[in-house]
């Protein structure tokens, strides 16, 4: 990623980070911005509340859970909309989100028309191996 791109992840990853606490009162534990061509993927990792996180236990939960994300954001994503439009310049046509309750990270995909594939990964340690 160039300079300016850098630049541009690092004030939308605050701004979504700032977002996600004013609309969920939950700040995540961080954010990463993935900016390229005409896709930007936000990841809020640790997104969920503890509250959250107990009730994705169970198969039933785990859905409520990804029911409720889904809602909130498609009802309250206006304001990062906007903030990626003033940070980037650019509008965003298509957004969508996805939760992994057994991690507890939320993604929210912005595309102009791209089917986006996210794939979380473990770190490198070998500990993180499974």
């Amino acid at each position: 990623m160039d300079h300016p791109n850098l630049i541009m992840a690092q004030r939308i990853a605050q701004a979504a980070s700032a977002l996600e606490q004013k609309r969920t009162g939950h700040l995540p534990g961080s954010v990463t911005v993935v900016l390229s061509d005409d896709i930007l993927v936000v990841t809020l990792h640790e997104g969920m509340t503890l509250a959250e996180k107990a009730l994705a236990k169970t198969a039933v939960g785990a859905a409520q859970v990804q029911h409720f994300h889904k809602e909130l954001f498609s009802n309250s994503s206006d304001p990062l909309r906007l903030e990626i439009n003033r940070i980037s310049g650019r509008v965003v046509r298509e957004a969508a989100t996805e939760i992994e309750p057994k991690t507890g990270s939320v993604v929210h995909a912005f595309t102009t028309g791209t089917m986006v594939q996210v794939f979380l990964l473990t770190d490198n340690s070998p500990s993180a191996e499974e």
